[in-house]
């Protein structure tokens, strides 16, 4: 299990993350649940994963595979955007809902053979230039969805520990101060109260406008 959580305010993005995967009371293990991709003043884009880890690594995988690969190479094969050339936000989110369903078409009959679900959640925040400071949700379906001002934040993975503290705090107005403050008593609630979220925690802040991970 693991706790990310995705804050939008006026004033830029507040992103976060625990490390811990947890496959039984004897093998815990670190591994980052935030990748981002920069290009500082142009975009910078923030995907935090929950759910299990073979899925969440294979669909990150597509994606950085495709800003490495040739353009020539992606072309050939429909799959010219990629997170450092797509032209908005919505393109990025839609970009992470088809890798998920290419990894669902190649994986989830074999995993429901198996007994196990296809579980993965992302939260896909971020800015490109030209267009507003945006936060997604997107689900294993490859559906998603946006925060807006009634709805300024949105958790994956372990939720309702944390949950009790951005009801009480967060709104569209809250300082990005107080919103990263916020954000890591959060998550220091969930890991108090569930062994399965654990430290290192990630954090990302993106101001409004800069197109950078401050």
């Amino acid at each position: 299990m693991t706790y990310c959580l995705g804050v939008l305010l006026e004033s830029g993005l507040v992103m976060a993350s625990d490390s811990r995967t947890n496959a039984g009371v004897d093998h815990v293990a670190t591994f980052p649940k935030m990748r981002i991709w920069e290009v500082p003043g142009e975009r910078v884009l923030v995907l935090l994963s929950a759910g299990n880890l073979a899925i969440t690594q294979a669909v990150a995988a597509q994606l950085e595979d495709r800003v490495r690969l040739p353009k020539s190479e992606t072309a050939d094969r429909g799959e010219d955007e990629t997170m450092l050339t797509c032209p908005g936000m919505t393109a990025a989110a839609m970009l992470v809902g088809r890798a998920l369903r290419t990894v669902f078409a190649a994986d989830g009959e074999h995993l429901q053979n198996q007994g196990t679900e296809f579980n993965a959640s992302f939260l896909l925040g971020g800015q490109v230039k030209g267009g507003p400071m945006r936060l997604f949700q997107i689900y294993a379906a490859g559906n998603y969805i946006e925060a807006c001002e009634q709805t300024p934040f949105f958790q994956i993975g372990e939720t309702k520990y944390g949950k009790p503290i951005l009801d009480r705090v967060i709104t569209r107005t809250t300082p990005v101060p107080e919103a990263v403050k916020c954000a890591l008593v959060s998550v220091d609630s969930t890991m108090r109260s569930n062994l399965s979220v654990g430290p290192p925690i990630d954090v990302a802040v993106i101001g409004e406008g800069t197109m950078a991970v401050s």
